[in-house]
């Protein structure tokens, strides 16, 4: 399976993206009324600049308490990401997230952001092939 079919069976909302001079206190609200779990942050909105997770301000607030919402997002985001092209394999992208330990990221095209995915659309879409593969399988056994 490849990242594009991933993205075609998502949502098309789009990439949720913050400006890098954002407050910590902003992008958590955008976060939480957007039920997501990280947000890229870009400049433009085309090409990202780092990732913001909800376990980044979570490790931030521990570390701090809550002096740092007002923050700039620049200060804690991710600014060395990952990222990924339609055309990769849904299982390399599998590997590179659990080896690398994040969750997210964002799909470039062309030099642009055209989605994001998390490891839970990755696995979801692994867990459809196995189904479809299973189905396969027993209808060849039973003569289907």
């Amino acid at each position: 399976m490849l990242v594009q079919q991933i993205l075609k069976a998502k949502s098309d909302d789009g990439v949720v993206t913050v400006p890098p001079g954002s407050s910590i206190a902003a992008a958590a609200e955008v976060l939480s009324s957007r039920r997501i779990g990280a947000v890229v942050v870009s400049r433009d909105g085309k090409r990202p600049d780092g990732m913001l997770s909800e376990r980044d301000i979570v490790r931030e607030l521990g570390r701090r308490g809550a002096g740092c919402l007002s923050d700039k997002v620049e200060a804690i985001m991710t600014s060395k990401i990952v990222t990924c092209a339609c055309t990769d394999e849904a299982d390399r992208i599998m590997q590179v997230m659990t080896e690398g330990r994040f969750r997210h990221l964002p799909v470039m095209a062309e030099g642009e952001m055209v989605g994001l995915i998390s490891i839970g659309d990755v696995v979801k879409a692994r867990l459809s092939e196995l189904s479809m593969e299973k189905d396969a399988l027993e209808g060849m056994i039973k003569g289907f």
